[in-house]
């Protein structure tokens, strides 16, 4: 849950040329009464129109110095420290990364400055894809296929111009690298900002509220794809110091391969659920609140990453149980 003094942000994404401008430009500009303050890494590959700027009630900071993903985290940490002065006065903070930025490092910020922590919640990250073309770049460019598998939502954009067939088969390739993203077919990113903005969908217990068997659904994995997801289910209760001592394990060993990972737990003698969400090899968890009367106690796991399948989860997972 947001306390009093965390200010969701969104973290934009997406390929270059997939309608990422639009959509910041649609938030700049549309009376939806909020007040946001927008980061974007350069200006876009098409350019804000610095009247549009200017005109707009929402602040704009640019970092232009290298990419967001690498050399200007201190920038994005400085400029989300000082908007956190005047908190009381943003509604969300929209941080645009470049088209070619892997979305990790950012998410990886509301992890590991305590300070940004404390002050901001990652509200959700929202990856805009061409659905005209996703296919290729999803072939040629790793970048594609981590924005897609770190997405929360993916808004699959230009629609209109692509076949219902070959739409379909986008949607499929898309499921297979992140079945767990939500899916927003649009034109010119003309999807409802309430569906983009304040979503709180990177908190699990957001998202099981809403949908309970989140993290249940079992899903045929494409071996030959780069990235690929598993989850595991449990209905043994798990061992806390087992299971600390695996998980901490896979991520110092496999972090770097393991682009996301989530869960819901059922630890032995513990009344509370217990809720995670990884990012790489940093790792951030909590109780949830007691288990809701009548809903059957398991654990359930999700990883989504290059050869997941192939690092032994399963075993490492089911030895964890307390018996």
């Amino acid at each position: 849950m947001l306390n009093s003094t965390q200010v969701p942000v969104t973290v934009l994404t997406g390929f270059l040329g997939a309608g990422k401008t639009t959509l910041l430009n649609r938030i700049l500009t549309e009376r939806h009464g909020k007040k946001y303050a927008v980061i974007v890494n350069e200006f876009g590959e098409e350019g804000i129109d610095n009247d549009l700027v200017v005109d707009a009630d929402e602040e704009v900071f640019e970092m232009n110095n290298g990419c967001i993903c690498c050399t200007v985290r201190g920038d994005l940490i400085r400029i989300l420290s000082g908007l956190m002065k005047r908190a009381d006065q943003l509604d969300a903070i929209i941080v645009e990364t470049t088209g070619l930025a892997d979305p990790a490092p950012v998410a990886q910020t509301f992890f590991v400055d305590q300070d940004v922590a404390d002050r901001t919640k990652l509200d959700a990250i929202v990856t805009v894809a061409d659905a005209v073309h996703l296919e290729g770049q999803l072939g040629e460019h790793h970048e594609a296929e981590e924005q897609v598998a770190f997405a929360d939502v993916v808004l699959l954009n230009k629609t209109d111009l692509i076949e219902g067939h070959s739409l379909g088969l986008i949607e499929n390739r898309i499921r297979k690298i992140n079945p767990y993203a939500k899916i927003i077919k649009t034109a010119h990113c003309a999807a409802p900002l309430d569906e983009i903005v304040g979503l709180n969908a990177f908190s699990l217990e957001r998202v099981l509220e809403v949908e309970p068997d989140f993290l249940e659904s079992d899903h045929d994995h494409d071996h030959d794809d780069d990235i690929t997801s598993v989850s595991y289910v449990s209905d043994t209760p798990l061992d806390l110091d087992k299971f600390q001592t695996w998980f901490g394990e896979i991520l110092q060993t496999k972090g770097q391969d393991i682009l996301r990972s989530k869960g819901i737990l059922d630890f032995d003698g513990q009344d509370d659920r217990y809720v995670f969400q990884g990012v790489h090899m940093l790792m951030d968890g909590s109780p949830m609140g007691p288990w809701p009367a009548g809903k059957k106690r398991n654990s359930r796991v999700v990883f989504i990453g290059r050869g997941v399948e192939n690092m032994g989860l399963k075993e490492g997972f089911e030895s964890c149980r307390a018996f």
